[in-house]
């Protein structure tokens, strides 16, 4: 006897939405590292720049030089405001599509479990219908032996 799960269709298509899920969460994740990346990177740059600004202070240095250190690092910041608001943007983004994924996860398990139980009541069936087949077997045997 051949076994088929009901549902089969149902479950194709739930993994497929899960991979599709995992999937997009995997290119969140991709451009929240991208995002931090440049953040780290601009964080650097920032503290590289003030370290130099005040190594060359302790020198001496002209004002016209120093205003436009501190008008770079002005702008360094800025941008650093911008990568920090992306970057939490991107977090939130990689949590909600985790949070997708996981739950696409657990209606694949479900529709898996239920698979295990129905697969585990058929093949106790089988045993039961391949029981009642040997005990008509065994009766058969023995009335023809009575004869």
């Amino acid at each position: 006897m051949h076994y088929e799960f009901k549902f089969n269709k149902i479950l194709h298509i739930k993994e497929r939405e899960k991979d599709q899920a995992f999937d997009v969460y995997n290119q969140a994740v991709k451009r929240f590292e991208e995002s931090a990346g440049k953040l780290y990177a601009l964080l650097k740059k920032k503290e590289d720049m003030e370290a130099y600004q005040q190594s060359r202070l302790i020198k001496g240095l002209p004002v016209q030089e120093i205003r436009h250190h501190q008008h770079f690092v002005n702008g360094l910041e800025k941008t650093i405001d911008y990568y920090q608001k992306m970057v939490a943007n991107a977090r939130s983004q990689m949590n909600f599509q985790q949070d997708k994924l996981m739950e696409k996860n657990m209606e694949v398990k479900k529709y898996e479990k239920m698979k295990e139980k129905d697969l585990a009541s058929f093949m106790e069936d089988i045993k039961q219908k391949e029981g009642r087949q040997m005990d008509d077997i065994s009766i058969q045997l023995y009335m023809n032996r009575g004869n």
